[in-house]
C-alpha cells in the first residue's frame, strides 16, 4: 500500500517526500480533530462508579469488619504490629535458634 502511494505520488523524490509528510499531516489532523472525538462517548475510558460517602463493604456484603469514624466498638488497637519509622515487620519473638 506505501509503495502504491509513492509511486503515485507526482514530481521527483522531494516532491514524493513532502507530499508524503502531507498525507502524514492530514491523516494525523482528520483523527485528532474528528474521528476521535467521536469516538471518545462510545469508549469505557470515563464509566467510573465512585461511592456517595465513605462507606466500605466486607467481604460478601458483609459490613461487621468495617471500621467507622467516631464509632466506640470499632476501636483501633493500641499496639501498631510494625515500625512506623522504618516500615519493617517487629521480628517475632522466640525464633528457635537464638
Amino acid at each position: 500500500m506505501y509503495a502504491w502511494i509513492w509511486r503515485k505520488l507526482p514530481f521527483g523524490f522531494w516532491g514524493k517526500l513532502t507530499g508524503s509528510l502531507g498525507l502524514l499531516a492530514a491523516t494525523t489532523a482528520l483523527l485528532w480533530y474528528v474521528v476521535f472525538p467521536w469516538a471518545t462517548p462510545l469508549l469505557p475510558f470515563d464509566d467510573v462508579q465512585v461511592g456517595t460517602g465513605t462507606e466500605q463493604q466486607g467481604p460478601a456484603g458483609n459490613d461487621s469488619d468495617v471500621t467507622v469514624p467516631g464509632d466506640p466498638d470499632h476501636e483501633a488497637p493500641e499496639d501498631i504490629p510494625y515500625s512506623t519509622e522504618s516500615n519493617q515487620p517487629h521480628p517475632s519473638e522466640g525464633i528457635p535458634g537464638e
